[in-house]
């Protein structure tokens, strides 16, 4: 395939490659309904199935739950524990994904008369998953059930420890599992290695199974009788949680996924969840909430209390009745937010410059003392996208034990050898999926872990930073890149992990004004076109990098093409549209 505008080489060093067939939009033939067709094609949506792409619905991609192995059986003894009143207990992960998970179960007991509790460990005191003292104290205190949601699939020791002290569990989770599974009542898992019809939804995130695990327990209630004088609870109008948890955890939005996160951001605006609407009110978001910024402003607010604070805060917030309480979690939430902004870009200049080190690795992996835990998979993710190849960064304590968490590329399934490096004996635990992991490792075991990484994936990273090429929709004229234009591509979303937004090229243009804004270091542009158009444009953080140099410097008698994502800018006193610029080219 020719590349784009026949740019083999950016100023980032990648060449311009189509994502699907061409879309010119500087011919006067083109027409935004044609370009929304081509979206949906160029990310796999069969020709047949456009309208359902068009318009998701819970309604057309939802399956039968009883797909799953074990559902029936958990809908089965949770219907049992609504109707004994039995106490039931909720153990989530402390991110978003636990938080959302944890709190949509509660919210549907509630609704089913029924007072759940939560639990969520402290990610430093604890770390992460069920541990077997934290179970077998839930069932001392009371707890007749208790139901992990975003871990247990590889808590073998701890769900024994549960069993033996009489305690009955379900696991509700999707990451990736060995061939044996652990002892429960019940284990919920897409990605079961034995999982049936199932396994084609092993992308959904743990918040995707909750919903369906309570769809099941819902009908497994409605066969009983028991809603005969009374209403059934609505549970879609959960699925602002489940949207909230399946893009903050990076979930691939394919299938049921687009369904969810659709349907979800519906429901969210619409303000029904007291502790959602005060989130969004701290976020200082004064529209209905887009995909984004479940991503960058809500998502980031919950994990803050898992990361730096008290890890039930999410929880507490998107369960509570009380607007003051509300209020004064969220807020409590902004300012660990902040705080935690501040440790992180400690950590990532740290990581970076032992990052920089491994140039010839194909897995890089940084350890370092003293780094706070809560913020290692931001800086892992940030480090990644840097060094264009999968990275662990882990946090080592006074004891000389590593907690650690990894990104991977497309492509690279570090889940997997993740989970076989803890087969091999080379960490305390580990596990994960295609594209993150989480590992605790000693220190003296680095080493030999790094080099089993770069045996088994250094062939497989090789192959994908090879393939690497920046994927376009569309070249247009600066003009183009309009209101118009970016509510007509938004019809093709919502967009995410495994359905990327749109990227356009804009040009050829002149830069016009250049100059470096915040402390993340961006560059902000004015720019002009051959049409006579100017536009805005910000590259994000790219200040000290080749592209940003490039920007700051570039005489404006030399054109240049912009590559970015077209985004609403909605400051002023009407919308435009400005460039995110992710990459650049010389036009002459």
């Amino acid at each position: 395939m020719s590349p784009v505008l026949n740019i083999h080489r950016s100023i980032l060093g990648q060449p311009w490659r189509w994502r699907g067939l061409a879309a010119d939009a500087r011919d006067p033939n083109f027409a935004p309904d044609d370009l929304v067709t081509q979206l949906l094609l160029t990310r796999g949506c069969p020709r047949e199935d456009i309208d359902d792409h068009r318009a998701p619905s819970i309604r057309a991609f939802m399956p039968d739950p009883s797909i799953f192995r074990d559902m029936d059986k958990a809908s089965e003894r949770l219907a049992d524990a609504v109707e004994k009143r039995q106490q039931v207990a909720i153990f989530g992960d402390y991110d978003v994904d636990g938080a959302t998970s944890a709190a949509l179960l509660i919210l549907l007991l509630r609704d089913l008369g029924l007072e759940a509790r939560p639990y969520i460990p402290d990610r430093l005191m604890e770390g992460y998953g069920p541990s077997g003292e934290a179970l077998v104290r839930l069932h001392h205190e009371g707890a007749d059930l208790i139901v992990t949601v975003d871990c247990g699939a590889q808590a073998f020791e701890a769900l024994q420890m549960a069993k033996d002290a009489g305690a009955e569990v379900i696991v509700c989770d999707h990451h990736k599992c060995a061939a044996e599974l652990p002892v429960a009542h019940a284990v919920i898992n897409p990605n079961r290695l034995d999982e049936g019809e199932g396994a084609a939804h092993g992308h959904l995130a743990a918040v995707g199974v909750a919903f369906l695990l309570g769809a099941a327990l819902i009908r497994t209630l409605r066969a009983r009788g028991f809603f005969q004088g009374r209403a059934e609870p609505r549970l879609l109008d959960l699925l602002d949680l489940v949207a909230l948890g399946t893009v903050a955890d990076v979930a691939s939005l394919k299938g049921l996924n687009r369904a969810f996160v659709a349907q979800g951001l519906k429901v969210m605006a619409q303000r029904r969840n007291i502790g959602m609407n005060a989130l969004i009110e701290a976020s200082r978001l004064t529209r209905a909430p887009s995909c984004t910024d479940l991503g960058f402003a809500l998502g980031p607010r919950i994990n803050a209390g898992g990361r730096v604070g008290r890890s039930d805060l999410g929880v507490r917030l998107l369960t509570t009745r009380d607007p003051d309480e509300a209020r004064t979690i969220a807020e409590e939430l902004n300012l660990l937010n902040e705080e935690r902004r501040a440790i992180e870009s400690e950590v990532q200049f740290a990581a970076e410059q032992l990052g920089m080190l491994q140039a010839n690795r194909r897995v890089v992996i940084v350890s370092g003392r003293g780094w706070h835990a809560g913020v290692i998979g931001i800086v892992a993710g940030r480090l990644k996208e840097k060094l264009g190849r999968p990275v662990i960064v882990i946090a080592l304590d006074e004891n000389g034990i590593g907690k650690g968490s990894g990104r991977s590329i497309p492509g690279v399934d570090l889940g997997a050898a993740v989970l076989s490096a803890k087969d091999s004996g080379l960490l305390h635990a580990g596990g994960g999926h295609a594209m993150a992991c989480g590992v605790t490792i000693a220190e003296d075991q680095l080493e030999a872990f790094a080099d089993y990484l770069e045996e088994r994936l250094a062939e497989r990273v090789t192959v994908a930073m090879g393939e690497r090429a920046l994927l376009l929709d569309a070249v247009l004229a600066p003009g183009g890149v309009n209101p118009a234009l970016v509510t007509a591509m938004d019809a093709g979303g919502p967009y995410g992990m495994g359905w990327p937004a749109p990227r356009v090229v804009a040009g050829p243009l002149s830069v016009l004004k250049a100059d470096v804004v915040g402390s993340g270091g961006h560059v902000r542009l004015i720019v002009a076109g051959e049409d006579g158009r100017s536009l805005k444009a910000v590259a994000f953080r790219h200040a000290e990098t080749e592209l940003g140099a490039a920007l700051l410097s570039a005489p404006r008698h030399r054109k240049l093409w912009l590559a970015g994502r077209a985004r609403i800018d909605d400051w002023g006193s009407r919308p435009a549209a400005e460039l995110h610029v992710e990459d650049a080219a010389w036009a002459d």
